[in-house]
Order: structure tokens, then sequence, then C-alpha cells
């Protein structure tokens, strides 16, 4: 299956080798094509970073909802998420994950040259690097095995005779070498930060040892580029920028470890590996942090685009309830007292048929007025048993007082 990527990335390396004459630039232009390659993936991974920037407030918000209760807390976070298409479990960490399935092969191609830009069996690369072990057994160790390749493959030129009187059928592009030389440094040698003990402060081999430390250089400042605009993405429900959830989030304290553990834990593999390593490590780390660069400004015009209405939203909002406040204020100035009105449909409705029937009454009054008309006066039969002649169905029209009346003494 590592075949599928080593084979075609060998021969890229081997292609750019011969095309720029010199291993370091062709391994500065293989970094860069394998970031452009990865692109798409690292694209994927930006995005789901940033949402889950994002969901920071509401996943804090979340925590102080169910501050006791770990489950509740997953449960409505990972719901959270799900409504939010964010990434699950450690967001874009997963995406992360993906290119080293890719790199990891690929430094096969590098700590092995022989076998893929020489193209050069298994068995034959190994006879080779025996050859090279007799004649410089200084340059190999325990230590350094799993990069014998690369530490013999510029050493092939200078024993090409022992080669061919070993028996090793190899081609004649394999007995030129490889010239692993770039800007006076050895990209084969493996680094020791213990220069003195090497024979002198040579460029070489001081050269060499700078490699891995402007690596690990490169991956703090990487990391805390990515740490300031991922927190810069973090607004509240009103799209207003969070700086104290984002400082306090669990995304944020992770970073801030990895900010120097990674670098540190680069540093010490730095001096473990051939510089070439270090060399690659180093460039594409320079990519992927343009990469970064681009993306988040790509992306935040999304995100700034989203914050906007949601700002725009709030001040409307805010506006009404303002507007409101207003019309309240007026009111309590107007009605200090605090006095109001029975305003009910109901009784409005009454309200206006009386004022109608009213208004009837006194103009047919006024109308036989004019003529002449004498109204006669109601009989006493007729005034409702209440007393009340606006309620004629209230209870007390029941009222009869000879209800408790003794019959028995009456007559």
């Amino acid at each position: 299956m590592d075949k599928l990527i080593t084979v075609p990335f060998g021969y890229l390396l081997d292609w750019l080798n011969q095309l720029l004459g010199n291993y370091g630039l062709a391994l500065i232009f293989f970094a860069l094509v394998v970031q452009l390659v990865l692109l798409p993936i690292t694209a994927k991974s930006k995005k789901s970073m940033m949402k889950m920037s994002r969901l920071a407030p509401k996943m804090q918000a979340i925590k102080e909802k169910y501050p006791n209760d770990q489950q509740k807390q997953n449960e409505a976070i990972q719901q959270l998420q799900r409504e939010e298409g964010a990434s699950l479990g450690c967001g874009g960490c997963l995406w992360s994950l993906v290119p080293m399935l890719i790199l990891i092969p690929l430094y096969g191609v590098i700590r092995q040259p022989i076998q893929f830009m020489l193209h050069e069996s298994a068995e034959t690369a190994q006879a080779i690097v025996d050859v090279v072990k007799a004649g410089m057994p200084h340059l190999f160790n325990s230590q350094n095995t799993y990069y014998q390749e690369i530490i013999a493959a510029p050493h092939i030129a200078a024993y090409k005779d022992a080669i061919l009187a070993a028996g090793i059928q190899v081609s004649e592009r394999t007995l030129e070498g490889l010239n692993f030389t770039f800007l006076g440094v050895d990209m084969g040698q493996i680094p020791n930060w213990m220069i003195w003990t090497w024979g002198g402060f040579t460029w070489n081999l001081l050269g060499g040892a700078l490699f891995p430390i402007i690596s690990a250089g490169q991956q703090v400042l990487s990391m805390f580029i990515s740490q300031r605009t991922n927190n810069s993405v973090v607004t509240d429900k009103n799209g207003i920028q969070d700086k104290e959830t984002a400082k306090n989030s669990q995304a944020n304290q992770s970073s801030k470890i990895m900010m120097w553990t990674m670098p540190i834990f680069s540093l010490l593999i730095g001096f473990g590996i051939p510089a070439a390593l270090s060399l690659y490590w180093f460039v594409g780390g320079v990519a992927r942090m343009f990469e970064d660069m681009i993306l988040t400004k790509h992306y935040r015009k999304i995100y700034d685009a989203e914050d906007a209405e949601r700002l725009k939203k709030h001040l409307a909002e805010e506006a009404a309830e303002a507007e409101k406040e207003r019309i309240r204020a007026e009111r309590r100035a107007a009605n200090p007292d605090g006095i109001t009105e029975n305003t009910s449909k109901k009784k409005m409705q009454q309200k206006k048929q009386q004022a109608e029937e009213a208004a009837k009454a006194a103009a047919k009054k006024e109308y036989e007025a004019k003529k002449g008309i004498v109204e006669e006066e109601s009989t006493p039969e007729e005034t409702t048993l209440s007393g009340i002649a606006d309620r004629p169905y209230c209870k007390g029209r029941a009222y009869d007082p000879n209800r408790y009346s003794n019959k028995n003494t009456e007559e």
C-alpha cells in the first residue's frame, strides 16, 4: 500500500534532483509539491478547527448549565456539533491525521534514496550500504540504522570500485551517487549538538546543527499564528468577539501546551535524523504557515459575514426594545399614579352599545318634545326588582319581598 505513495513521489524527487542539479533545492520543491497535493485536506482541517473555535461560547454555556452532569454535557455538545456541522471528537484533529498517513510513507522516500531515487532493490541498497559502512564505519552506529541509505548515498561514487569488486550489479547512474550538498552542508549527516566533539567548528557541522533549530523555531511561530487566528473567530451569540471565552477555552489551553512541547519534541528528533529531513520539515512547515494564513483570510470573510448579520439582528432587537421602553416611559409620565381604565373588549362593546342607546333615547325625547308628545310614566311593575335599570339581568331581579312571609299568620 505504501508503494502507491512512495514510488511515484520517489520518481518525482529524482526528477527534481536531475532537473535542478541540487538535492537541497529538489527537496524544497518536493516539500512544496507535497503541501500542494495535501491542500484540500488542509483546508478541510482548517475549516473544521475554526468552526470548533466559534462554538466555544456555546460549549461553555452548556458546561455552565450542566456543571455536575458530564453525560448531559457530552450529549448537549455532540448535539450542538451536529446542528452546526462541526466535526465531532477533537474537531480538526481528525482531518490533521489524514496528511500523516501520506507524510509518513514520504519520509521513506527521503531516508531511502538508493531505493526510491536510484531505483535499486532493497537487497542491492543494503549491499551498497555494507560496502560504504566497511570503508567509513565512524558514520554508522546503532542509533542511525534507520537512516543508513541516506548516510551512504553521498559516498557511493567514492566507493565505486569497491562496489563493483563486491559483485553488486548496479546501474551507471547509481555508481555516480547523489550529491547531498546544500549551501555547503552535507544533508545526509545526522547533526550533533555537541559540535566540538566532531573535530572543530566547521560550517558543515554548524550548518547541519542549524536545520533542526530553525525547523523547531518555525513550528513555534506557526502554532502562535494559528492560535491567534483561531481565537479571533470566537464570537458570542451577538456576533461580538469573545476574547475571554477564547482565552479560557480547552482548545486554546491545549494549543498553548502544544506550542512548546511539539517544537521541543521536534528539536530532539532533529538531532537524531539526517539534516535532509529537518529541511523537509522546515519547508513543509513554512508552506503550511502561509496556507494557514490564506485559508484563515478566506474563511474569515465567510464568518465575518455571519457575525455582521448576527450583530445587525442584535442591534435591531436593541433598537426595538429601546423604543418599547420609550413608550412605556411616556405612559408612566402621563399616568404617574398608575390608574388604568378597563379596556376589555366585552366592556368596550357594552359601553359603546349603551352610548348608542342613550343617544337614540335622547334623540327620541327631543323629537317628542318638539311634537308635544308627553311620555307616560312607567308603572311600578316595569321597574326592575333589583332597582338597577342598567342591569336588568343581575340576580337582584329574583328578589321577592314575600318569599319568607308566614302565610298562616297572615290568614
